[in-house]
């Protein structure tokens, strides 16, 4: 069946099993196909597009439980499941518009009674597929990262390529209230089995259209709904919504507002309390705003609604309003559209987050270091092989040098390196010589960690380190960078390939090289340098394939990623642009914060935030921006960061794990519900937390109670050098805009007050004006007037 755009088909037992659009050259099929499920050996059939389950008066049924009428009219086709109590109707029609396709699902009662549904979930199983064959060609063109939106009268799902060329597949709802959208996760993990790539799997989408949890569920997740609902004797209720193409996020956002009456909210996933936020509203032009609220949970949990609607100032695209928020945590502002339907977003507000990082310093420093005399000397908990968990000493070690200084952490930190890491990761101390720590290997990539830390130590004055001078950390850093990236210091063909890899290193590979040049290591400076020139050179030749984006799995950010930081970093353009592509696919655009995230599945078998890979990818998606002065890397690069953020944030109220000061999580599950574990909806937590589902998991972890945050650090080192000292402004529409802080007009110009914890830096790159305060002086506030960045009491004091 098909029509100007869309061809599909409908299988005899009624789920749509092809969905192509007629323009996409690559002719991706953009529902999960049944043949791939079979032939790759997954047993999900009851997952396909339109399958569903729906509890009626506490008897739970499926569409297995009764074999549908596929009827067929012209362009339509219509599935009818008939129950005792109920009918399910859903129609695919290509008849109503050329260019779209309408998904209409009807639920009747069959009887005089009334009926109570507490459960209704039916599979939108678009395709979000990690393929088993190392095919970039199938991972790129022939996969989406799916996006929700949720909201009671306008949710809407973006379905977005992962080489992010349109088209794309957008789905609008149009009749009907859908609660959520929940995920299952069918994989396949090879990692113990010496396969690379070793990981493979799908997530499946499912609407929630009542209940989506099991009986008696509870969590702390208040701000989306999970009732059911009931249906009067012979009565019925209609969910509908528009399945169309687009070519970007802006055109998704417009198409939604022009055709089928969606507001457009244009947010920052980001409020401080304390300081003002800015927030406005896009509506057709018959449209009007009849009420506006906020509403959030108190410290006691009480949750509070505060009326904005006299805040919300009319304009010509819509409204907009100038707010401030007094409290911490999660916050949800709804509109109502012409005094009928609801529309809202979801933000955070953080205390400044530089307490939040003190804090974190602190807790390392205090709870997690391991002294002299423990079982580990001189480690910090949790005890780990794997490079990442350094990442929280570089944290330490990066929040001393840009904040006040305490000499013990530094020192704990070099005791460590000098004790614990050099003896653990190298024999005898030999950086020539790596233990193999996994048996009969050992990874380079732990080394980019390492080096790391030795760097960052180097820093430090002399007569804050007690056991080297600052120099030697620093030729340390270089021999171990040096083993990180030359194939030609290893004996093993896995040693040589990995130290052509690309990783997390290029988060500070000019810093070192600047370092090892003006300190005068000239014969280190220069090998690393050519290393470093020809690893990125290598990487852009082969970007056409996008080679660099497989690592251990299939199709990676932890791949892609370093992959566009690296090759901006060394200007590559057209290199870090066709990887760049990847990234921005990667990154979500949605109504919530959290849902902004870098795209991965792995760690939570859900959508999910994942701290340190997210961390990494925001990171390159910014250097993108400074390199290829695209505000759509700028705009991605924030709206990640803040999800990553969310993972330290010891005021959220919305997650079932509540963190005290200092702790944090590595993973969040974006999803509810979480299919495979209801407990994690909407959750945060470590993968250990998988112990007790058996499997892979028990060879990974030893304990289900093993620390959430092992892995975490090097994504917050990222931050501090990136939004955690710059503020950028941007033009658009004619107008400027503000990321990471916020704008105000006033009389001396325009008063940009930033959210960064080290306020030093303020860019324009559209018009290639910057400041950068002096000696690392923090300038929380700056004027913009006449062309010129001035600090602001600079300004006031000359008139």
């Amino acid at each position: 069946m098909e029509n100007k755009r869309f061809t599909l088909q409908v299988s005899p037992s009624g789920n749509l099993t092809n969905l192509i659009l007629k323009e996409d050259t690559h002719k991706m099929n953009w529902v999960i196909d049944a043949s791939y499920l079979k032939q790759s050996g997954y047993e999900e059939q009851d997952k396909l597009f339109g399958n569903f389950s729906v509890v009626v008066d506490g008897k739970r049924l499926t569409n297995a439980d009764t074999a549908p009428v596929v009827r067929k009219d012209e362009a339509i086709i219509t599935v009818t499941y008939t129950f005792k109590q109920v009918e399910v109707n859903m129609t695919y029609d290509l008849k109503q518009a050329e260019d779209n396709l309408t998904w209409n699902i009807m639920m009747k009662n069959r009887q005089e009674k009334e009926v109570s549904i507490t459960d209704f979930a039916i599979w939108s199983s678009f395709s979000y597929v990690m393929y088993k064959i190392n095919d970039l060609d199938m991972q790129t063109n022939h996969s989406a990262a799916v996006y929700p939106s949720i909201s009671n009268d306008y949710t809407k799902l973006a379905c977005v390529r992962r080489s992010n060329e349109a088209p794309h597949l957008g789905m609008y709802q149009t009749k009907g209230q859908t609660l959520s959208v929940g995920t299952y996760c069918a994989y396949h993990n090879l990692f113990f089995e010496s396969v690379s790539p070793s990981l493979d799997g799908l997530l499946f989408h499912q609407l929630i259209l009542a209940g989506g949890y099991p009986d008696g569920f509870e969590n702390a997740d208040w701000l989306y709904n999970k009732t059911g609902f009931t249906l009067a004797g012979y009565g019925e209720k209609e969910w509908e919504y528009k399945l169309e193409s687009f070519k970007n996020q802006q055109d998704f956002y417009e198409i939604g507002k022009t055709k089928y009456n969606h507001p457009v909210l244009e947010f920052q996933p980001l409020a401080i309390a304390g300081k003002y936020y800015d927030f406005a509203v896009q509506l057709p032009a018959t449209k009007y705003v009849t009420d506006a609220f906020v509403e959030h949970l108190d410290k006691y949990g009480n949750r509070k609604k505060v009326n904005i609607v006299g805040k919300m100032k009319k304009t010509k695209q819509g409204y907009n309003a100038k707010l401030l928020f007094r409290d911490a945590g999660e916050h949800k502002i709804t509109i109502e559209v012409d005094d009928q339907y609801l529309d809202s977003m979801i933000l955070n507000v953080m205390e400044p987050i530089k307490t939040i990082i003190e804090n974190r310093s602190r807790y390392i420093s205090n709870q997690l270091f391991n002294g002299a005399d423990s079982e580990n000397p001189y480690s910090y908990s949790p005890i780990s092989n794997q490079g990442e968990s350094l990442g929280k000493l570089s944290l330490v070690l990066k929040n001393n040098l840009l904040g006040s200084l305490n000499v013990k952490e530094v020192q704990q930190v070099e005791e460590s390196c000098v004790h614990y890491i050099r003896q653990k990761w190298f024999e005898n101390g030999d950086f020539t010589k790596p233990v193999n720590l996994y048996g009969d290997f050992y990874r380079c990539m732990d080394f980019e960690y390492i080096a790391h830390v030795f760097y960052l130590l180097s820093q430090f004055d002399e007569d804050v380190l007690q056991l080297h001078k600052p120099d030697t950390y620093l030729a340390w850093a270089a021999d171990v960078f040096s083993l990180r990236v030359n194939p030609n210091l290893h004996e093993t063909p896995r040693g040589k390939e990995e130290a052509q890899m690309l990783g997390v290193f290029f988060l500070y590979i000019d810093e070192l090289l600047e370092q090892l040049k003006s300190r005068g290591l000239t014969a280190k400076y220069e090998e690393i340098h050519s290393l470093w020139s020809k690893i990125a050179q290598t990487v852009a030749q082969d970007s056409s394939t996008y080679k660099a984006a497989v690592t251990e799995h299939f199709y990676d950010n932890a791949g892609f990623g370093p992959a566009t930081g690296a090759l901006a970093s060394t200007h590559h353009q057209d290199a870090a642009n066709r990887y760049g592509e990847l990234v921005l696919a990667n990154i979500g655009f949605s109504n919530d914060f959290r849902a902004q995230s870098p795209d991965r599945w792995w760690e939570a078998l859900s959508y999910m935030i994942h701290s340190l890979w997210g961390g990494v990818t925001a990171a390159a998606c910014l250097k993108a921006y400074e390199e290829l002065h695209d505000t759509r890397y700028l705009k991605a690069a924030y709206r990640a960061t803040i999800g990553i953020l969310y993972c330290y944030d010891t005021n959220a109220k919305a997650t079932d794990t509540k963190l005290n000061s200092g702790e944090a999580a590595s993973t969040y599950s974006i999803a509810g519900p979480h299919v495979n574990r209801p407990d994690l909806s909407r959750n945060r937590f470590g993968q250990s937390t998988f112990f007790r589902d058996g499997g892979i998991f028990t060879r990974l972890f030893t304990k289900e109670e093993e620390t959430a945050d092992w892995d975490m650090g090097e994504e917050l080192v990222a931050y501090l050098d990136g939004f955690g000292k710059k503020t950028f402004i941007y033009e658009e529409n004619g107008k400027i805009a503000v990321v990471n802080g916020s704008i105000e007009e006033t009389e001396a110009g325009l008063l940009i007050t930033s959210y960064a914890p080290i306020p030093t830096e303020y860019h324009f790159y559209d018009k290639e004006i910057h400041f950068i305060s002096e000696n690392g002086q923090l300038v929380p506030q700056v004027l913009f007037t006449n062309g010129k960045f001035r600090p602001k009491e600079q300004l006031l004091t000359r008139e």
